[in-house]
């Protein structure tokens, strides 16, 4: 699996699994552990995660699917924005790693800004750092203006990563947000990259020219649609699956080869940003 270096020096896989909606109900606990830890022996050693989702409950899953194995996991985790004061993100990491099973994270972000003082969030995060229990921070849902505010701060320089909506139906980050980072070394991981809503995954994977260089590869427009994620520089992929074909399909997608043909048919069917636009988020 390819890696990106983080400003740390530690390094970060390309492709992972995202968690978002798991450990909400019992019934598919058993068949989304089984995905997570098929997606580990396929190689998607990077598992997202956050105190939100379920609250507590998909972190409570993943520590089930990575039970024995954890040295060989990249682990990430979010704190709530209303968590995330000096005593409250230590609090919030306790319990994340006591439902999680371990005693670090490899990464820890802000899920998105609230009213706690950015400041104060990434200088807990930085004794949580100086203390082993998390290795990296990073921040999610930050656009240009957000990530030049952090920058600047005193505990600034440690962000390693910042998570964001990023997707060929949702390309607004390449106008500025996603150079800076680059120019920086910060990777971007881009959640929901098939869209999340069943009809927001309609019109991503029903688009003509997405499905005409599916064709053209005999692969789905799913995995055409991360590949041509995994393919950009500096972009963590990190594509939620239960069902054990869509993981596998998942990890096949790191096997495609997108040509400048295929590029182009992708950019007339999505095109870039012409303008700066807010930061999507889901």
């Amino acid at each position: 699996m390819k890696q990106l270096t983080l400003p740390s020096g530690r390094t970060i896989p390309i492709l992972g699994q995202g968690t978002w909606n798991m450990g909400e109900d019992p019934a598919a606990r058993a068949a989304e552990v089984a995905a997570l830890r098929l997606g580990l022996q396929l190689g998607m050693n990077l598992i997202d995660t956050a105190e939100m989702y379920g609250e507590g409950g998909a972190e409570e899953v993943v520590g089930e699917a990575i039970a024995g194995r954890r040295d060989g996991v990249y682990l990430v985790s979010k704190v709530y924005p209303h968590n995330a004061s000096r005593a409250g993100v230590r609090a919030a990491c306790d319990r994340s790693l006591r439902r999680l099973g371990t005693d670090r994270l490899d990464l820890y972000l802000l899920h998105w800004r609230g009213g706690v003082p950015l400041a104060e969030t990434l200088d807990a995060f930085q004794r949580l750092k100086d203390e082993g229990k998390i290795l990296d921070y990073g921040v999610s849902n930050f656009d240009l203006d957000d990530m030049l505010e952090a920058a600047a701060l005193p505990a600034g320089a440690g962000i390693a990563a910042n998570q964001v909506l990023y997707n060929l139906a949702q390309r607004g980050i390449e106008w500025d947000l996603l150079g800076w980072c680059r120019e920086r070394g910060i990777p971007v991981m881009a959640y929901s990259p098939l869209e999340s809503s069943p009809s927001e995954q309609a019109g991503l994977l029903g688009r003509p020219q997405l499905r005409a260089v599916a064709a053209r590869h005999g692969r789905t427009p799913a995995q055409i649609a991360l590949a041509w994620l995994l393919r950009q520089k500096g972009v963590v992929t990190i594509p939620k699956a239960v069902r054990l074909e869509h993981v596998r399909a998942n990890s096949e997608a790191l096997d495609i080869e997108l040509s400048a043909e295929d590029l182009a048919q992708l950019d007339a069917g999505f095109a870039p940003p012409q303008r700066r636009r807010p930061l999507a988020m889901r």
